[in-house]
């Protein structure tokens, strides 16, 4: 689920350049300040990121693994609806653009005009100043508006929506209006918040709203019913690989190479999609002789399936099978 080699090292590459000449531990230390505020439990009534050296230190740290996280969740939207191109595109809350660099890596030559909003004047200035060094035509042409995030929203009606790591900052009012703003304004609508207990309950809240606005989900649920989970006893979240740097290193500690983000989204849509039959929810247990996936499927909800080996190719797909797959895989192309 890692995203193409060549986008992810060019954006490590332009956010390593924000750091020139910023000392490590002011960045550090902007980087803890910032996290404790997203951590916070109230939300803000204005931008977290105040200036340039907040954006920065904060850009380095966290833009790669949202990155990360939306491309995974677009990659779950295509194979929904393969067909599907978007041609327009506008980023609620996108900040400094990560969502806007996944986008353009999963259309890449066929790319969609973006548009991101933002209320942070330095981030959009430091976005704009990023995108430039992106592959893309459309991300380098993107525009980038300033726009309180909040109720007032509007927006002109576009193909796709997304809003990443957005619904936590805002009140229960603000989260509900712009959800509803981009179910009313959108062909398709993903919606990204950390892995975590609340954000996958932001994500069920708003995952309801956009069925209850007439779209259907096209991933991860098979289906767009109630989701099987009983509340309060566990919820459904995916991972994505990060490569860390160095100020991750700084911050977090430890000297792995890689860090797994934790997500949970939805994508729903008003055109036809095919979600998956089941979904892998959890990592995969292999053992001896075996495999046991946690799945969610479409008219059994929660399952575990055990494949063994005398599945012959359901088991060697059940090795290969990672976090957030559809199951059963496809069926393989016959043979000339």
């Amino acid at each position: 689920m890692n995203a193409s080699a060549p986008t992810a090292e060019t954006l490590r590459g332009a956010l390593a350049g924000l750091l020139d000449g910023l000392p490590p531990k002011q960045a550090a230390q902007a980087v803890e300040r910032l996290i404790a505020n997203y951590r916070g439990t109230t939300p803000t009534d204005a931008p977290v990121l105040r200036d340039r050296s907040d954006v920065a230190a904060y850009a380095a740290y966290r833009m790669p693994a949202t990155f990360e996280a939306v491309r995974s969740a677009l990659a779950a939207l295509r194979r929904a609806a393969p067909s599907w191109t978007p041609a327009a595109h506008t980023d609620i809350g996108g900040g400094t653009g990560a969502a806007s660099w996944a986008v353009a890596d999963a259309w890449q030559e066929s790319a969609p005009e973006t548009t991101v909003l933002d209320w942070a004047e330095p981030a959009l200035e430091l976005g704009r100043e990023l995108a430039l060094a992106s592959p893309f035509p459309s991300l380098r042409a993107a525009r980038w508006q300033r726009s309180r995030i909040s109720s007032a929203l509007r927006i002109e009606s576009t193909d796709l929506v997304t809003v990443s790591y957005v619904l936590k900052e805002l009140s229960e009012a603000d989260r509900a209006a712009v959800v509803a703003e981009a179910a009313r304004a959108a062909q398709a609508v993903v919606i990204v918040e950390p892995g975590t207990p609340d954000g996958y309950e932001r994500i069920i809240t708003a995952r309801d709203a956009l069925i209850e606005a007439g779209l259907s989900v096209a991933a991860p649920c098979p289906h767009s019913a109630a989701c099987p989970i009983e509340p309060g006893s566990d919820w459904c979240h995916f991972s994505a690989r990060v490569s860390r740097s160095s100020l991750h290193r700084q911050v977090k500690g430890g000297s792995l190479a890689y860090e797994d983000e934790k997500f949970s989204y939805v994508a729903a849509v008003r055109f036809p999609a095919g979600p998956a039959d089941a979904r892998v929810i959890r990592k995969p247990q292999i053992r001896k002789g075996l495999v046991l996936l946690d799945l969610c499927t479409e008219e059994e909800g929660l399952q575990r399936e055990t494949v063994t080996k005398r599945h012959g190719d359901r088991y060697r797909a059940a090795r290969d099978a990672a976090w957030g797959d559809t199951w059963p895989p496809p069926a393989p192309a016959p043979r000339p």
